[in-house]
């Protein structure tokens, strides 16, 4: 079996190793998922891919001749070392170059947004739509865009960084330095940050829409609403520069039904044109995209 499609998602906390029979499957032979301990630093997480690359060949009988690896952050092209993650140690490290070494065979990098919205733009909800643009709301905000299957990196990596486009420089500070960025908005850490500012108390988001929909709770309704508005005015900005057919959503955020009625809905204002015709849907895929559109990067 040479066609095989090995992918690797390393995130904040876990890091996920798939091998698919092709690109096409959404049937793994093979899925191992170990701690990240990035706080034990960067050669420390290098090793922990290592070991999981060594117990997927063991399980498939064989060893990788590529890999696709999705990442928190991107890879500059300038200086072929990772930036903009929020896993700090693997900051101006050259990732790529090293797994090379460590694992002996090519070694693709992508920002871990772009790998979720191959994965949805290919065997998820973005099936068979010429653009997608999925975006991930969760701890943070991030997007990546696919056109005709492939995914869109930019001069300087950072194509669909949806997440750290300004909406209101009043607004909340960001990691990133500036202030009233997409994620500052969208977020769940900011938006339960939000409801324990209106409420005095603190709540995951989860329980907040669901106070909003059942409980006479005027924060978390207010804190619902926030999220509302801002998402219209954010996707909208992307669908006037990108157009695209799909918008899939995925993340923890992207599981209040809201976003796909009254979200949908708060787009219109700020969309050029006289009515929205972008599907706006929820993903198909789960927590398998990431690890899936890794593999598809070296198919």
């Amino acid at each position: 079996m040479t066609d095989l499609c090995w992918g690797i998602d390393l995130g904040g906390t876990k890091i996920e190793g798939v091998v698919l029979p092709a690109a096409d499957s959404a049937e793994p032979l093979c899925r191992v998922r170990v701690p990240t301990e990035r706080d034990r630093g960067y050669a420390h997480v290098r090793r922990k891919i290592v070991g999981l690359v060594e117990e997927m060949a063991r399980t498939v009988g064989q060893r990788p001749e590529a890999i696709g690896c999705g990442t928190p952050g991107v890879l500059d092209p300038r200086t072929n070392t990772l930036k903009n993650s929020n896993t700090t140690c693997l900051i101006g490290q050259p990732l790529q170059r090293d797994l090379c070494e460590d694992l002996a065979c090519h070694v693709e990098l992508a920002n871990d947004a772009n790998c979720f919205a191959l994965a949805e733009a290919r065997l998820g909800a973005g099936r068979g739509a010429a653009t997608v643009f999925g975006i991930i709301l969760g701890t943070g905000v991030g997007g990546g865009v696919v056109i005709d299957g492939r995914a869109l990196y930019g001069g300087q990596g950072i194509a669909g960084e949806w997440g750290h486009i300004v909406l209101d420089p009043t607004g909340p500070q960001c990691y990133c330095g500036r202030s009233g960025c997409v994620e500052t908005f969208l977020s769940g850490p900011h938006l339960e940050a939000y409801y324990q500012q209106l409420s005095g108390t603190r709540a995951n988001l989860a329980d907040i829409a669901l106070r909003a929909n059942t409980t006479d709770d005027p924060a978390a309704t207010a804190t619902i609403d926030r999220l509302i508005t801002w998402f219209g005015r954010g996707v909208a900005t992307v669908i006037n520069i990108l157009d695209p057919h799909v918008v899939v959503l995925g993340g923890g955020v992207s599981n209040i039904d809201a976003l796909y009625t009254r979200g949908v809905e708060a787009l219109a204002p700020w969309v050029f044109n006289d009515a929205v015709h972008t599907r706006v849907v929820r993903n198909e895929l789960g927590d398998s995209a990431g690890v899936f559109g890794a593999a598809m990067l070296v198919a």
